[in-house]
C-alpha cells in the first residue's frame, strides 16, 4: 500500500489562447496566478499555474496554451471533469457570476449527497464546483469573488474509462478506497489526504477514445511530501510492472510519470520546493520565470510570448 500519496497535487490541461485562459482563471474563477513560466519541452509556449495564495498542493491548475491547437475530443482515457471545492451555500453566487460571464454548460445537480454546479471552460473543458463543509484550505480572494464563495482547491477529478478495473486496482495500491457508487460512477477517497481527496471513476464502454487538444487534461498529478517518499512510490510501482520515467526536476516540484490502465497519464509530484522557489510569495506569478536551460532565450521569449500582464 502506497500510503505516501496525499491526494491530487495538480492537474495540467491544454488551451489555445493564453490571454483567454489567464482571464478565465484569474477573473472568472478568482484563482491566483502563482507562476508564469514556459513548457520545458517547448519553451515558446507558456506554462501557467493557478492556485490559492501560496500554490498549495491540491489547489494547482496548470495550462499549456498552444496557439494552433485543435479542440480536443471528449472520450475515454482521460480526465473528463476537474472539480473544485467551494463553501456550502455558495452555488447561488456562482450561478449568477457564471451567467454574467456567459459561461456554457452551466447545470446544477446533486451527486453523492453534494450540491454540484457543472460548467465549461474556454476550450470546452469539463469543470464543476462542489459545495463542501469545513474545507480548511485558505482561498485567494479578489474583488470579484468574496471569501464566502472562493474556491478552496480541488475537490476531485473524474476519469472516463472503458474499463475501470485496472485503474481502481492502481488507486487501491495508492491507498484510495471505494466510498460509494452512484449512477454507475464509483467514488474513491484518499482518507486523511490533503483536501483534494476524491477520484471518480466513470465507466463507459461505448465512449469514443479521447483525442487530446484544447480543453483536454494532459495529466493528473498526485502529491507526495518529498523525494524520499517519491522514490519509495516509484520503486513500488516499478515492482508492480508500471513503466515510469526517471525523476524530472520541474523547478517547483520533482516529477515522475506513468500511464495508468485505461490510458490516463499519471504523475507523482513532490510538495517541495514550492512556488516561492524563485520569487517572493507576495509577487508569485508576476514576472516570467525561466528554467535554467532556457534562460538564454529570455529576450526572445519576452518579445514573442503573448502579454498577459505583470501582476494578477
Amino acid at each position: 500500500m502506497l500510503d505516501k500519496i496525499e491526494g491530487i497535487h495538480h492537474i495540467t490541461s491544454m488551451a489555445q489562447d493564453a490571454r483567454r485562459t489567464d482571464a478565465f482563471f484569474t477573473n472568472t474563477l478568482g484563482l491566483r496566478r502563482v507562476k508564469k513560466t514556459v513548457n520545458f519541452d517547448a519553451p515558446d509556449i507558456y506554462h501557467l499555474y493557478y492556485a490559492n495564495e501560496i500554490g498549495q498542493p491540491g489547489t494547482v491548475m496548470t495550462y499549456f496554451p498552444f496557439p494552433n491547437i485543435i479542440r480536443g475530443k471528449r472520450g475515454a482515457g482521460e480526465v473528463g471533469t476537474t472539480v473544485f471545492s467551494v463553501p456550502a451555500g455558495s452555488l447561488g453566487f456562482w450561478e449568477e457570476h457564471f451567467a454574467h460571464n456567459k459561461l456554457a454548460g452551466v447545470e446544477r445537480l446533486e451527486r453523492f449527497g453534494e450540491n454540484r454546479l457543472s460548467f465549461e471552460g474556454e476550450d470546452g473543458d469539463g469543470f464543476a464546483l462542489v459545495e463542501t463543509v469545513d474545507d480548511k484550505r485558505e482561498p485567494w480572494t479578489t474583488d470579484r469573488i468574496p471569501e464566502s464563495a472562493a474556491i478552496r482547491g480541488f475537490h476531485s477529478a473524474s476519469l472516463v474509462l472503458h474499463d475501470s478495473s485496472g485503474t481502481r486496482a492502481l488507486l487501491e495500491l495508492m491507498d484510495y478506497s471505494t466510498l460509494g457508487v452512484e449512477d454507475g460512477i464509483e467514488r474513491m477517497v484518499r482518507k486523511g489526504g490533503n483536501g483534494a481527496n476524491f477520484i471518480d471513476l466513470v465507466t463507459d464502454p461505448t465512449a469514443p477514445p479521447a483525442r487530446q487538444g484544447g480543453g483536454s487534461v494532459h495529466h493528473i498529478a498526485f502529491a507526495v511530501a518529498n523525494q524520499t517518499a517519491q522514490l519509495a512510490v516509484r520503486e513500488a510501482l516499478v515492482q508492480q510492472g508500471f513503466g515510469l520515467t526517471p525523476v524530472i526536476d520541474r523547478d517547483y516540484f520533482l516529477s515522475i510519470y506513468f500511464r495508468a490502465p485505461g490510458g490516463v497519464l499519471f504523475e507523482v509530484a513532490t510538495n517541495e520546493p514550492g512556488f516561492a522557489n524563485d520569487e517572493e510569495l507576495e509577487h508569485l506569478g508576476e514576472a516570467l520565470q525561466l528554467p535554467k536551460q532556457h534562460q538564454h532565450l529570455r529576450s526572445y521569449l519576452e518579445s514573442h510570448l503573448p502579454q498577459i500582464g505583470s501582476s494578477v
